[in-house]
Parts: C-alpha cells; sequence; structure tokens
C-alpha cells in the first residue's frame, strides 16, 4: 500500500508539472498577440479547406496504423489490418484527447498483447513505430533546412531583425533563468542527507531504466533489421502520412493568409512535433503552439497572429481526428472477439 500510496504522489506531482509547463507556454504564446488581427486571420478560414485538412489528416493516421501493422507482422505478430488502425486511434485518443499518467503508447502496447500469445514483440513494435516515425521527423526537417531553408534566410533577415531578435533574446534569457533554477533546485537538494540519498537513488534509478532501454534498443535493431525491405516500406509510408499532412496544412496556412513557402513547413512542422512528444506538458499543449509561432517568426518572418491560428487548427485537427479512438473504446473494437488470440504462423505448426 505504502507504495502504491508513492506511485499516486508521484503521478500527481508529475501532472501537477505538466499543468504548469502547459500554462506558461499558453501564457506564453497568448503575451502580447493583437486579438483583434487574430480574430481576422480567423475570419479567413474556409470550412471547405479545413475539412479538407482533417480529411487528409484522418487518412495519414491510417496509413501509420497500417505502418504498425507491417512493424507487427516482422515480429510474427498477425492481427487484421483494421485491429491495428483501430488500436492506434485509440492511443491517438489518450493522446490528444484525454492525456493523463497512461500514454497513448502505453494502452496500445497493452491491448495488442491481448491479440498475441507474443508479449515482448507486441511491446517492441509499438517501440519502434514511435522510433521510426520520429527518427523520420528528425530527418525531414534537418534535409529540408539544409536544403531549402538555410540559404534563403540571408535575403529577408534584415527585415525582421528587430523583431525576431528581440523574441530571441527573450526566449534565451527564459531559458538562462530556468537553466539556473534547476541547478539552484539541484544543489539545494544536495545540501541536505536526505536529498543527497535521494538524489542517488534518482540517479541510480535512472541508470538501471536506461540499461532496461538500451537492451530493448538493441533488440528491436536486431530484429527490424533483418528484415530490411519491410523496414524501408514503414520509413515510405512514414513519409507519405508526414508530407502528405503538412502539404495540407500548407494549403490551410495560405487560406488564413499566411505567406512562408512550403519549404518552411516542412521544418517547422517535423521539428514541433518531435518537440511536442517529449511529455513536459498535456499532449505538448502551449509547447507546440509558442513553438509554431516563434519558428515561423524567425525563419519566415510569419505574424505571431497567423502562425498561432494555424497551430490552433492543428491542434483542433488533433482533436476531431482523435474521436474515433474514444468510440472504438467505447464499442469494445479495441480487443480481439476470441478470449485468447494465436498467430496465424503458429497456428500451421
Amino acid at each position: 500500500m505504502p507504495d502504491a500510496r508513492k506511485v499516486g504522489k508521484k503521478e500527481h506531482r508529475t501532472w501537477i508539472a505538466r499543468i504548469v509547463v502547459a500554462t506558461a507556454a499558453i501564457l506564453w504564446v497568448f503575451r502580447g498577440q493583437d486579438w483583434k488581427e487574430l480574430a481576422s486571420v480567423f475570419r479567413r478560414l474556409s470550412p471547405g479547406w479545413f475539412a479538407f485538412s482533417l480529411a487528409v489528416f484522418i487518412v495519414a493516421q491510417v496509413v501509420v496504423g497500417l505502418r504498425w501493422w507491417l512493424l507487427l507482422r516482422v515480429q510474427s505478430i498477425h492481427i487484421p489490418p483494421s485491429a491495428a488502425v483501430r488500436l492506434y486511434f485509440l492511443g491517438l485518443f489518450y493522446n490528444n484527447v484525454m492525456p493523463g499518467a497512461v500514454g497513448g503508447d502505453v494502452l496500445k502496447a497493452w491491448y495488442v498483447t491481448k491479440h498475441t500469445h507474443k508479449k515482448v514483440g507486441g511491446v517492441l513494435s509499438v517501440f519502434a513505430d514511435r522510433a521510426i516515425g520520429l527518427f523520420i521527423l528528425i530527418l525531414m526537417a534537418a534535409a529540408s533546412y539544409a536544403v531549402f531553408v538555410r540559404g534563403q534566410m540571408v535575403s529577408s533577415q534584415d527585415s525582421r531583425a528587430k523583431g525576431s531578435g528581440s523574441r530571441l533574446l527573450s526566449i534565451q534569457t527564459m531559458l538562462l533563468w530556468g537553466l539556473a533554477a534547476c541547478v539552484l533546485v539541484v544543489c539545494l537538494v544536495a545540501i541536505h542527507p536526505t536529498g543527497r540519498r535521494k538524489l542517488r537513488a534518482g540517479v541510480a534509478k535512472a541508470w538501471s531504466r536506461g540499461l532496461i532501454l538500451a537492451a530493448e534498443i538493441r533488440q528491436m535493431i536486431v530484429v527490424y533489421c533483418s528484415k530490411p525491405g519491410q523496414l524501408l516500406l514503414a520509413g515510405l509510408l512514414t513519409v507519405f502520412s508526414q508530407v502528405t499532412v503538412i502539404l495540407a496544412f500548407w494549403v490551410l496556412g495560405r487560406n488564413l493568409g499566411m505567406e512562408a513557402g512550403l519549404r518552411y513547413y516542412l521544418v517547422v512542422f517535423p521539428v514541433m512535433w518531435v518537440v511536442s512528444a517529449v511529455p513536459v506538458s498535456i499532449a505538448g499543449l502551449g509547447v507546440f503552439e509558442a513553438g509554431m509561432v516563434e519558428m515561423f517568426a524567425f525563419l519566415a518572418g510569419t505574424p505571431a497572429e497567423q502562425a498561432l491560428a494555424l497551430a490552433f487548427c492543428q491542434r483542433f485537427i488533433w482533436v476531431l481526428a482523435s474521436l474515433p479512438g474514444g468510440l472504438i473504446h467505447l464499442l469494445g473494437a479495441h480487443v480481439p472477439r476470441e478470449e485468447i488470440s494465436v498467430d496465424c504462423e503458429e497456428a500451421g505448426n
């Protein structure tokens, strides 16, 4: 019972910390906004283009669900493609609509084990699915910046030097103060004997978890590198889904009046998707919006109101596209019809 109370307190503190980060980020992005201009930007929004972006996003998520199904097959876990897509939307719902102590990836890993006897393989497939998605996003952002954006920033840098320069200076100041606060907290904890003991225990626990994670990554690499063709197909599906979604948001941004070229979207969106995946806020709330405003302002000189309107549109699209996952959970469509599922390959032996 004491262990359960400790876990509950830890989850409670983590939840409070995420709320604080989300609130601070939202207040930051709202600071100095021209609300009349923001309302004017939203009045330009076409319901048709919004619906188009929503439809493209949903189709892209189905493709990502099929990517996970492909990764399950590498582990010789054979479930219907529709089951993989349903479980993927279930995870999407809990990530974007009902974020809490239990994330969507954890639920996917838990429920996929109800479809197969290969529990470890199912969990590794979820980890591999997330790792491939993040890797492709980072690669896409780096390549797009190097090829399309890096040489284009010089010509327009002077015209926005005052605005973006002052914003970047304030961001740097905030980061420095945050770093100083973290160092101060660590020093205060280390002074007290109990604090030092807890600090050592925390470091030891982090090291132990790191070793376990490294072993899982090694096992995942060995398994998936043995099937390079399917791994390549999973990568291509990832690129297709991400590029189509970015294209849809570029069209939506044009509808909102944003003049930034597609090349900037190919940098900003992947970077902010990766950043918002870090569990420091509630589903990346506030962090994603603030990053969108700052990056578009710095790279393309986009007015803050336009970038914020686009960020809000994507947030709403995320939520709407995730709602089918809640319906899937309510209907019980995320669990197999049979009590125990047997893999196809094992059944054939």
